[in-house]
């Protein structure tokens, strides 16, 4: 997924011209900046069963000098057009962060369309190519790299203590999706994303709320029963605005790694029997949508959508508050009809913040909160699932295992560079990326960056409590599966429990043909 700027697309003069000779730079910005793909991808050329293992570099684990080098030395860094934008401030900021000036890193600024950086990757590693050093790598495909083995094992590579600092210190969930099987990392995480609920305060106050129920809603996630009342009052007590609440439920990948993991997970259900199954082990793990919770995520929306009156309504949910558009709708147009004033709530990324929060939009009538919850963690069938779950965005930085021995050990002070805390605050001015380690998120520095800087609060809670899509290799055919049987159930096309038993089938014979 993009941000609102990088849909400008701009290259910087030799970043363009090393990214064209190299690779052929691909276009336009599309998609934004927490979620992954508009479906494709897929497993390249690689094998792999998403258990470790695969083909590739077999040397991914062997030791780095990591002693600081005195040559003269430039390394790329296959990065994003975000990144192109900004180079000189992030130059500067890697050189503020300890960067000694001998290493010179080159951005290489590839297409912000996730899909098109995921393929690169590919031919890049399956061809051996020796550069870039570094790949930003997208975390919602970073397991299929580590399974193909392909990817520098940086547990094996790097000094202790900067992998001790990563999983002592960064956001868990970030951090699971740089991981093997083997527990070994393999990606250091750049910054995470994470969705929030962004709501109208001028609009809740004409129906009754006040500030201090939106203090206590930055931090204290709400149900949705109650989310789904208080916006069906907020769209009674103002009769100019069409919409109640407006999110992503498209045939896309937004759905499947996203909107709908967060509703499902939200009332305790799961894809694949929980979170310890995430990554596997493919074929043998539990397909568990037809279960009751992942049912009612899909009866809570129907009633959002089509009305208390629809034959597979839930209990409790407070319906017509959500236009039957959101089944067309992905992340700029669910968020166009609340940015120009004709919604009261609204999912999406921190991208969103930034423009909704601007002055000449809502400003600090934009209230933000997490996710709702459908029951408490403790009602939950599986453990980690129920409470304000939020959906996991976000780009590790990953190694190159094809790489020369010297440029290895000039990259890993980069890594080095960028587990600062200076440097991961300063990208959070320059670009706008989240830190990931959540203590910054409290700092006063954080909190002085224009407009998001307000909502940290949310944005921490959401972080603590983010689910990873449950990547593996078979994941890309998987995601179109689910996003088109829940899309169909959300229609009204299958009833849930139709759509959930033929997800299910499909997902087994997905699982069992890779196992």
């Amino acid at each position: 997924m993009v941000d609102a700027d990088s849909r400008k697309g701009k290259r910087n003069g030799v970043s363009r011209r090393s990214f064209v000779k190299a690779a052929g730079a691909s276009g336009v910005a599309a998609g934004l900046a927490g979620c992954v793909s508009t479906g494709g991808g897929g497993d390249g050329n690689g094998g792999g069963d998403g258990n470790g293992g695969g083909d590739g570099n077999e040397d991914t684990d062997t030791p780095i000098d990591t002693e600081e080098t005195t040559e003269e030395i430039t390394i790329q860094w296959a990065a994003d057009t975000r990144v192109g934008d900004a180079e000189s401030e992030v130059q500067q900021a890697l050189s503020n962060a300890g960067l000694p000036d001998n290493i010179t890193v080159e951005i290489v600024a590839g297409s912000q369309v996730t899909d098109n950086r995921q393929a690169q990757y590919q031919q890049w590693l399956n061809g051996g190519r020796e550069e870039p050093t570094l790949l930003m790598m997208d975390s919602g495909w970073t397991v299929p790299f580590i399974a193909r083995n392909q990817l520098q094992n940086l547990s094996q590579s790097l000094p202790s203590e900067m992998i001790s600092t990563i999983e002592d210190e960064y956001f868990e969930a970030s951090v699971s999706t740089a991981k093997g099987s083997n527990g070994d990392l393999y990606g250091q995480p750049l910054f995470p994303d994470f969705p929030t609920m962004q709501y109208r305060k001028d609009l809740l106050r004409n129906a009754g709320y006040t500030d201090d129920d939106f203090d206590t809603w930055a931090t204290e996630s709400m149900s949705w029963e109650d989310f789904s009342r208080i916006t069906k009052e907020a769209l009674d007590a103002n009769s100019d605005i069409d919409n109640g609440y407006t999110f992503q439920a498209d045939v896309y990948e937004g759905l499947s790694c996203c909107d709908f993991n967060e509703f499902m997970t939200s009332w305790g259900g799961a894809y694949f029997g929980g979170r310890e199954n995430l990554f596997g082990p493919i074929g043998d793990r539990p397909v568990t949508v037809d279960e009751e919770p992942v049912l009612n995520a899909i009866r809570m929306v129907r009633t959002m959508i089509h009305g208390e009156n629809d034959e597979h309504a839930l209990d409790g949910i407070t319906g017509n508050i959500a236009p039957e558009a959101v089944l067309q709708w992905t992340e700029e147009t669910s968020r166009k009809p609340f940015t120009d004033g004709n919604a009261v709530m609204h999912r999406n990324w921190p991208y969103s913040i930034n423009i909704n929060g601007a002055e000449d939009v809502f400003g600090e009538d934009l209230g933000v909160m997490p996710i709702p919850y459908g029951v408490t963690p403790d009602e939950a069938m599986y453990e980690g699932t129920g409470g304000p779950v939020a959906a996991l965005g976000g780009w590790h930085m990953t190694m190159n295992p094809n790489a020369p021995d010297r440029k290895k050990q000039a990259a890993v002070q980069v890594l080095r560079a960028m587990q600062d805390e200076q440097f991961q605050l300063d990208l959070f001015e320059i670009i706008g990326w989240i830190p990931p380690r959540p203590s910054l998120l409290d700092s006063d520095r954080a909190r002085e960056v224009p407009v998001i800087g307000r909502y940290l609060d949310a944005l921490k809670v959401a972080g603590n409590n983010a689910i990873p899509r449950p990547v593996t290799v078979v994941w890309p055919q998987q995601s179109g599966k689910v996003s088109q049987e829940v899309n169909n159930a959300m229609a009204r096309e299958k009833s849930p429990e139709q759509a959930m038993s033929d997800l299910k089938s499909q997902l087994e014979q997905i699982e069992q043909s890779a196992s």
